[in-house]
């Protein structure tokens, strides 16, 4: 059978995504390969098609217990013989998977780096293997995001499993990430599949932090009833925010490494199984998630680095339908990455020269009047747009494109940027960013009218610009290296810099912008509906309602989370094509023919108008 038949027959697609049948191609042919697709372009499926042709043992790394069992239980619903060896497993499942192991049943396993490392799997699968594939290279990589020493190891091991193919997959990484990446498991000659990393289904949004709670609220509210995440730097912080958001009658859980192992696990499986709408998390929770319908991520601190961002960002809108990203940001955050990186100790000259690049340009990112989604994939060295040219309206994906964030205009820019500047050169770099604000705004207090600042030119020179849009250009002159935040004891000190004086003096450009932020709109379609229509194939609101509820009451039969059954985007064609016949049903995307004979008849019941009842026997 050809892969395209066995692609249609297992996952219910006639055709692959982009780059998936070269990596599926070269698996199957021995070559080794490094596959960098973005979130949601069917990384798994590169590995899991290879071992449905049954072929020979596909072996998966991978870096976490939850990711494994929901893609075992993924690989089993499109027919797959598909364990996972980790330490969770009790006593009867542990034996269960060893057994079919070692009877040759298992055509697909994952296990993790570390259970690997132990050595024994090494030997008794050496002449089964046909294929590697590690999960989440980037791991690999102390030039990456989220470098695990564990994955630095796994050379050790495959130098033992010369025969088979290798295959390293990962979202995120920059050049200098892939060529670690080939050097370190290693690859051999391998062949390098890199996708575009733009994800156009994503909207982009970067604002000041004013009021956390109230900014990430407003964000929940323009997505009633759908899936979201909100990262946030702390546990302290990640309280907080959940707390506030129950108290507003948000269904929510709050997820970090301080919570016991019973809640964590509530919380993660709760999200999964859409019996959570929200999860307000530190950057803990995230890479175990599968869920495919995050209709929004929230980031109410910056994270440390673009890559970060990508990758939790990147965890909204996985079944190809519309999302939200929105990163609530002040240069703070990065203080306070500043801080956290050095708890342990000094960091060596290299690693802190990385961490500044990867401080800039989060920063730049988050502040600069420019195309969100132009940052990212020229970030990850890709043209973009994509194979075409950009129209006038831009990527119509983000906050500044969309007409939500303006650039000021560049003679404007300079002027606003200088008397900001000069408020904290006349000020001799001795007061915090407070002070300058309160400085421009024309607020004068005791300490103020004693040091006879209320007597400088630059005293309420843009009061009518606002608190919000004048602590936003503060920031934006920090990430453009035109102001710097300094330690002095006890106080961050806001002072000028070599760069700002030569601008103040009119030497230099610097770009300036003014944020306005969307408010929720009531009534609103959910997006995924909004979506479809917006294609030209309007579907049936309540019908697919109906469609969402009975995949749910399945999911909680099998006990899975409800995507494996179906993802959003099938549900979506049902009702908007409204399939009759189950060889009608059998078209829709993302239905396989074992899934059409599991679940056919209790779709079709109610796509013919009955209940969401009798599901399974």
């Amino acid at each position: 059978m050809t892969p395209e038949k066995v692609l249609k027959e297992r996952w219910g697609y006639s055709t692959f995504r982009t780059l998936q049948k070269e990596a599926v191609e070269a698996a199957l042919s021995g070559r080794d390969s490094l596959v960098v697709l973005p979130t949601g372009g069917g990384k798994s499926l590169c590995y899991q098609l290879p071992a449905a042709m049954e072929k020979g043992l596909v072996l998966v790394v991978s870096p976490l217990i939850a990711l494994m069992d929901d893609q075992v239980s993924a690989a089993r619903e499109a027919g797959l013989a598909a364990d996972a060896l980790h330490s969770n497993l009790v006593g009867s499942e542990k034996s269960d998977a060893y057994r079919r192991l070692e009877r040759g049943q298992t055509t697909l396993l994952y296990v993790s780096p570390e259970r690997l490392l132990v050595g024994d799997l090494a030997e008794d699968l050496a002449e089964r293997l046909c294929l590697i594939a590690v999960d989440e290279a980037h791991c690999v990589s102390h030039w990456g995001h989220e470098f695990r020493p564990e994955y630095r190891r796994l050379a050790e091991v495959f130098d033992r499993l010369p025969k088979a193919a290798r295959m390293a997959l990962t979202a995120t990484a920059t050049s200098e990430v892939q060529d670690d990446i080939v050097a370190q498991i290693p690859l051999r000659d391998p062949v390098r599949l890199v996708g575009h990393p733009d994800r156009p289904n994503l909207v982009y949004r970067a604002f000041p932090r004013r009021d956390q709670s109230a900014q990430v609220l407003e964000v929940v509210r323009r997505h009633p009833d759908e899936g979201g995440i909100v990262y946030a730097q702390t546990r302290k912080d990640v309280e907080r925010l959940a707390a506030g958001l129950a108290a507003a009658g948000v269904s929510c859980a709050p997820y970090h490494a301080g919570l016991n192992a019973d809640l964590r696990r509530t919380a993660q499986d709760g999200f999964v199984k859409e019996k959570l709408d929200v999860v307000v998390a530190t950057i803990a929770f995230g890479m175990g998630i599968d869920r495919s319908n995050v209709r929004y991520v929230v980031h109410a601190n910056a994270p440390r680095s673009l890559e970060h961002y990508q990758q939790e960002s990147g965890r909204a809108g996985r079944d190809g339908l519309e999302a939200e990203c929105v990163l609530l940001f002040s240069a703070s955050d990065l203080a306070t990455h500043r801080f956290l990186a050095q708890k342990d100790g000094t960091l060596p000259p290299e690693r802190q020269k990385a961490l500044e690049r990867q401080l800039r340009e989060i920063g730049r990112f988050a502040v600069a009047p420019l195309c969100r989604h132009r940052i990212l994939t020229e970030h990850f060295d890709a043209p973009y747009p994509s194979g075409g040219v950009q129209d006038e309206a831009g990527c119509a994906a983000c906050d500044v494109c969309l007409g939500e964030t303006k650039g000021l205009a560049e003679a404007d820019a300079l002027v606003t940027a200088q008397k900001v500047l000069s408020a904290a050169w006349r000020t001799n770099g001795r007061y915090g960013a407070g002070y300058v604000v309160n400085l421009l705004l024309g607020r004068a207090d005791d300490r103020m009218t004693r040091n006879a600042h209320d007597q400088l030119q630059v005293f309420g020179i843009l009061k009518e610009a606002g608190e919000a849009t004048v602590r936003a250009w503060m920031d934006q002159l920090i990430v453009q290296d035109y102001l710097e935040v300094v330690e002095d004891g006890l106080y961050p000190l806001l002072r000028i810099t070599e760069l700002g004086k030569l601008l103040c003096k009119g030497e230099g450009t610097v770009r300036l912008g003014v944020p306005a932020p969307p408010r929720a709109k009531k009534g609103k379609k959910p997006k995924a509906l909004r979506k479809a229509a917006d294609a030209g194939a309007p579907a049936d609101e309540a019908l697919f309602e109906r469609l969402r509820r009975l995949r749910r009451m399945i999911a909680d039969q099998l006990g899975v989370p409800p995507y494996i059954v179906f993802h959003d985007s099938a549900l979506v064609e049902m009702a908007a094509a409204k399939p009759r016949t189950l060889a009608e049903l059998g078209e829709v995307k993302g239905v396989g023919a074992k899934k059409l004979e599991r679940y056919g008849a209790a779709f079709l019941s109610v796509l013919n108008g009955g209940e969401s009842a009798g599901l399974l026997t």
